[in-house]
């Protein structure tokens, strides 16, 4: 069985933590580029990349466990994982689109697949045990969403008709499997074109709403979200082509997506791949990493400083001092102080 990881635990006042410092140790290195990382209980946490790889780290022995997937001739690369209670899932990227979930036999199962010219996966997540959504780039005039609620055994891909119309080109970056964020039943989306698709009844209905954020290019837009609790959010991108670019790349909510300003505008940090808020911080501090290092704030988004020039795709907290990042040819735990 595969448990839930709890995240932070029960404080009676939460506050910055104030960090000056994060040390980084490197777990795991090999030649895989590694964007899409996940929790299955305190002990372990799921990985699959480029090339095939897949696999899994004991945090408490740092044991690593890998193996490749192949399909026919074709070896996929996985820029997106989830998981439930029982069971871990994994979707390639490019086509033939291809979702993994964990078998009863032990193996990994095809329970999806999708061919088609465009044809690209982005993010995948789980509302609860039954039900889980997967976003990918426009098609037909919407964006590409799958959507299960049968625990994964089977995926319906949502018609044109019950979504927004998508600008020409949208869809989201693969950068680091954070362009879904989900809490109760409110699902919130993403997108390259800086637009955030909101729905309040796990799907059914949808509402696209604009946001301050840059997103003139192809390579502009979100890259990442995250929200704290139900009203409060946080979106961050910039250009990765640019990297060093200030303008427009961050951006806040207060009120549940419906409205999102500019926040920290012309200061660092620049381009970020993934933005996450830190457990039992009361919504103040954030932590956003790319390939262009790791920022910290303290203040809500206000203002950030520098914590290490190491880059990283993804990050993930295990609790409010304990997180675990991938990126090119590595994993390595992360301790903030």
């Amino acid at each position: 069985m595969i448990a839930l990881v709890i995240l932070g635990g029960c404080v009676n006042k939460e506050t910055s933590h104030d960090y000056t410092s994060v040390k980084i140790d490197v777990i795991f290195e090999d030649s895989f580029s590694i964007r899409a990382i996940e929790f299955l209980d305190s002990n372990t946490l799921a990985f699959a990349g480029s090339n095939g790889l897949y696999g899994s780290v004991n945090l408490a022995t740092k044991n690593v466990l890998t193996n490749q997937m192949k399909f026919h001739t074709n070896i996929p690369s996985f820029r997106a994982v989830a998981h439930t209670a029982t069971d871990f899932f994994m979707l390639s990227i490019e086509n033939p689109a291809l979702l993994y979930k964990t078998g009863d036999n032990g193996r990994m199962e095809l329970v999806y697949k999708e061919e088609g010219d465009g044809v690209f996966y982005d993010a995948m997540q789980f509302m609860d045990n039954n039900r889980g959504i997967a976003v990918g780039d426009s098609q037909d005039g919407c964006l590409s969403i799958i959507i299960t609620k049968d625990g994964g055994q089977t995926w319906k891909k949502l018609a044109c008709e019950q979504l927004p119309e998508a600008e020409e080109g949208e869809g989201a970056f693969a950068a680091s499997n954070t362009n879904i964020e989900i809490i109760g039943e409110t699902i919130w989306i993403g997108t390259t074109s800086g637009s955030v698709y909101r729905t309040n009844d796990l799907g059914d209905s949808w509402q696209k709403i604009n946001t301050p954020i840059l997103s003139a290019e192809p390579t502009q837009g979100i890259y990442s979200m995250d929200f704290y609790n139900e009203s409060l959010g946080f979106a961050i991108g910039g250009d990765y082509t640019k990297p060093e670019a200030l303008k427009a790349n961050k951006i806040m909510t207060r009120d549940g997506g419906q409205t999102w300003s500019l926040i920290a505008g012309g200061a660092a940090p620049s381009y970020k791949s993934c933005v996450q808020f830190i457990p039992n911080s009361g919504g103040q501090d954030l932590v956003a990493l790319g390939f262009t290092g790791i920022s910290y704030s303290g203040n809500g988004g206000h203002s950030w400083k520098t914590m290490s020039e190491e880059g990283f795709y993804t990050i993930r907290f295990l609790n409010d001092s304990i997180a675990y990042a991938a990126g090119k040819n590595r994993i390595a735990k992360l301790s903030f102080k």
